[in-house]
């Protein structure tokens, strides 16, 4: 039986966990990223420079300069950062692809200055065209772009597919996917059907979100509400994490794009695991990255900061992580 990870996983920890403290903004956006690190949370995490730097996305070097200098003394180090492709310009005009690139490379830039290893965008933003005319910056910069699929995004979905298809085309290690375990969901975390419920969703409904959660029809019932126009406004917003963010993929599923992915988030929302609902999915994750080669990260990032507003993000994040190990080890040890 193993007691440790293999050596080339890295569990890392997310800022984005951190968003209700920035909003609040009691402390810079810089020192609570930093804080990750020299709290003891985690030493390798991941950033959100829109949410750290007012000159994002040119980020000033002085600033960027700044928070590595806190990371470095600390013994921290960044593993992805999360970038942004603006495709409008204030004008609602779309962007040229020139116009694009150049929205992207400053980017890509303050990424290396800040030491990561990667960047992040959502899948097929960026279009194969544009991709392919990366992998030169890429490589003089010693990155990797990941394109991130989540919740909804099942590998064998539309437009999903074409976008890993081309990922796949591209044939470049510099180019790789990272998956957000927001698709691997056999139950819908309990703090957010009890916002549900509070907010007045139909009994029959919440019901089946309850009990039949992995049901495709279930799907339906959620999108007639909608259209009825019977959503509670309280929880309108809230409500489109059922369509979008919350997903009923399988483990299973990643097997046959696993070669092309670099990099995970352990998506959690809350932390009750009675029904093993947050370390199940982990755990399976942990059994078929073992009969890998996966080299790569496994980042904690919280989502449900979204309506647990109150919930410490440190205390969230270190027992999550605690949680991922054990998961994950479990995993190895049952493959």
């Amino acid at each position: 039986m193993t007691t440790a990870l293999p050596s080339t996983w890295v569990l890392a920890a997310s800022a984005f966990n951190w968003t209700p403290d920035v909003i609040r903004a009691e402390r810079a956006a810089p020192d609570i990223a930093a804080g990750i690190v020299t709290d003891g949370v985690a030493s390798v995490i991941e950033l959100e420079p829109g949410q750290l730097w007012r000159s994002f996305p040119v980020s000033a070097d002085p600033e960027v300069d700044a928070l590595r200098r806190v990371l470095d003394a600390a013994g921290g180090s960044v593993s992805i950062v999360g970038a942004s492709l603006d495709d409008w310009t204030g004008a609602r005009q779309r962007r040229s692809e020139e116009e694009r690139l150049a929205f992207l490379l400053p980017q890509l830039r303050a990424a290396r200055r800040m030491g990561a290893s990667g960047v992040r965008l959502p899948i097929g933003q960026a279009g194969e065209a544009l991709l392919q005319r990366l992998v030169p910056t890429l490589h003089e910069l010693d990155l990797v772009l990941y394109e991130e699929i989540q919740g909804q995004q099942a590998p064998d979905s539309a437009p999903t597919a074409g976008a890993i298809d081309v990922i796949a085309g591209i044939d470049d290690p510099s180019v790789r996917l990272l998956v957000d375990l927001s698709m691997l969901m056999p139950a819908l975390p309990t703090t957010y059907l009890d916002e549900l419920a509070h907010a007045g969703l139909p009994p029959e409904l919440l019901a089946r979100l309850v009990d039949e959660w992995r049901d495709p029809a279930t799907t339906g019932a959620v999108v007639g509400l909608l259209r009825s126009g019977g959503v509670p406004p309280a929880i309108q917003t809230l409500y489109m994490n059922l369509l979008v963010r919350f997903g009923r993929s399988a483990a299973a599923d990643l097997r046959g794009i696993l070669p092309l992915v670099g990099a995970f988030h352990l998506k959690f929302w809350d932390l009750d695991d009675a029904d093993l609902r947050v370390s199940a999915p982990i755990r399976d994750l942990g059994a078929l990255l073992a009969a890998s080669d996966f080299v790569g990260t496994l980042c904690s990032e919280w989502g449900g900061h979204e309506w647990l507003v109150d919930d410490d993000a440190a205390d969230m994040t270190r027992r999550h992580l605690a949680l991922a190990r054990s998961a994950l080890l479990d995993g190895c040890n049952a493959a």
